[in-house]
């Protein structure tokens, strides 16, 4: 179990890359298998604003309620390499993830120097 919470301190709010390069999210959490006596395994990323009230208290659940909800769940099996960001093996529609990053991104480019 050692092994779950050593990895979920380096992955937990890393960066997601997709497999073009593409920011599509961030780790907001790991799900976990295993059952009594079982050694727990890291069976997914779980990211999307329907993770954040479970970790950020009212903040979380008013930044979910403006995020407008939703979950991705990525197998852990889709994790091409794990350094300062988590790469992925595949392109961010095929998984689910960047909708919100899409959604973002003509706002934030409208912010002064925003692009460094």
């Amino acid at each position: 179990m050692s092994d779950s919470i050593d990895l979920g301190l380096r992955v937990v709010d890393r960066q997601l890359l997709d497999s073009d390069e593409r920011r599509c999210g961030k780790v907001d959490d790991l799900a976990l298998e295993g059952g009594p006596g079982e050694e727990l395994r890291v069976a997914a990323i779980l990211s999307g604003p329907d993770v954040w009230p479970n970790r950020g208290g009212l903040l979380g659940r008013l930044a979910a309620w403006i995020g407008g909800g939703g979950r991705v769940r990525v197998p852990w099996n889709e994790v091409a390499k794990v350094d300062v960001q988590v790469r992925l093996k595949k392109r961010a529609p095929e998984l689910g993830l960047g909708r919100g990053d899409d959604r973002l991104r003509p706002l934030i480019a409208k912010i002064p120097d925003a692009d460094r």
